[in-house]
């Protein structure tokens, strides 16, 4: 079967599949080795992303394009993973808001307070509402990133992010190295982000060790950059990427505080955590594709306060816009992650519900996908 369907060689693949076989996951396999062709030509019954913008994506240079947020891992306040909300805000972001993918087990997505049993349980709910899912795999071990990443892969997940680890002495040639091993223990056929983000890893990436990852990587096929300032690489990263003709993205994170000034520079949207991903869309639309610069300059300063209240540190002010978008029950923070505290809460939340009226509107349902206006 595999040898016919001519799309996927590596032995990676063929591991994959047996192990799909073996855990009966028919979904994934249809998805990974036949493509949406041959899910709609059969009937499947499966549930995909269904949004136009996703319909005629392909390869690397389209795939890795819009906006794919972060998604946050809703708690109940016994620290148990809430999958009923998770799944409904995949869901949510997926059809609701029609973004282009979804990226999951992130930093946002408290990865390292989770056991292996919810990471694939997790993985499995959200691949299986759509087929643009990418995972979260780093560790400070490169075998384990590399059998994380293989597991994902065999969960269902589009692809993998993989951000490099401190060291006690840093060391750019060892960063390289991490990824070349990851890359050939992966193989050629499973795409991975790299992720270059200073304020949480301690590891500060040199942008001629960024470039000779990609070299050396050809499976690297998105770049989230988020080490500050953002501006010079990329346009260090852009006429490179050209010049060697690979077909790699960059997303930018950091909540799109940055967000207007970095599209200017050639970058090709956004993976970050930023709780109204249709705003990064029409900012994304206005200022990419119909190149619309005036537009896409108004709507920065519009809904800059929106951006710049959300982006303070940790994910618990993120999981109160969750709630109020009426996507997740609970907001507790894993431990030992901090909660908003008892005593600040109700003000905090005031803070939060006068921002969103004074940008949005106090007549806006933010349980649907926002109106979007100059």
């Amino acid at each position: 079967y595999v040898v016919s369907c001519q799309r996927r060689k590596s032995i990676l693949d063929i591991k994959l599949f047996i192990m799909l076989v073996r855990q009966k996951n028919s979904r994934t396999i249809l998805h990974r080795y036949c493509g949406r062709d041959f899910i709609q030509r059969s009937n499947c019954t499966a549930t995909l992303s269904s949004t136009d913008r996703n319909s005629a994506e392909t390869d690397a240079n389209t795939v890795f394009r819009g906006v794919w947020p972060i998604i946050a891992t809703p708690f109940h306040s016994d620290e148990s993973v809430d999958y009923k909300s998770f799944e409904k805000t995949i869901d949510f972001f997926t059809h609701k808001i029609g973004v282009n993918g979804c990226t999951i087990l992130g930093v946002l997505g408290e990865s390292n307070r989770l056991v292996e049993s919810e990471r694939k349980e997790l993985i499995s709910i959200a691949t299986s509402i759509s087929d643009k899912m990418c995972v979260g795999t780093s560790h400070s071990g490169t075998h384990a990133t590399l059998k994380l990443s293989e597991q994902a892969m065999a969960d269902g997940a589009h692809s993998v992010m993989i951000t490099p680890s401190k060291e006690p002495v840093p060391d750019q040639s060892t960063i390289i190295q991490y990824y070349k091993n990851i890359y050939q223990g992966l193989g050629d056929n499973v795409p991975i982000v790299l992720q270059d983000h200073p304020a949480s890893t301690m590891v500060h990436m040199s942008m001629d060790s960024m470039k000779a990852i990609i070299q050396e990587c050809p499976s690297i096929q998105c770049v989230k950059l988020e080490s500050l300032p953002t501006p010079p690489k990329i346009r260090s990263l852009v006429p490179w990427i050209k010049d060697n003709n690979r077909n790699v993205s960059i997303l930018t994170g950091l909540g799109a505080l940055y967000g207007l000034f970095d599209l200017q520079c050639g970058t090709n949207g956004f993976m970050t955590g930023f709780a109204f991903p249709e705003i990064l869309l029409a900012l994304y639309e206005e200022q990419v594709l119909r190149g619309n610069e005036s537009n896409a300059k108004m709507l920065y300063q519009k809904y800059l306060p929106l951006i710049v209240f959300e982006q303070q540190p940790g994910v618990a002010l993120r999981k109160e816009i969750y709630k109020l978008r009426g996507i997740i029950d609970c907001t507790h923070v894993r431990h030992p992650g901090k909660n908003i505290s008892s005593e600040h809460h109700d003000f905090v939340v005031g803070q939060l519900k006068d921002c969103v009226d004074f940008v949005l509107g106090d007549s806006v349902d933010l349980t649907r996908k926002i109106p979007i206006s100059i």
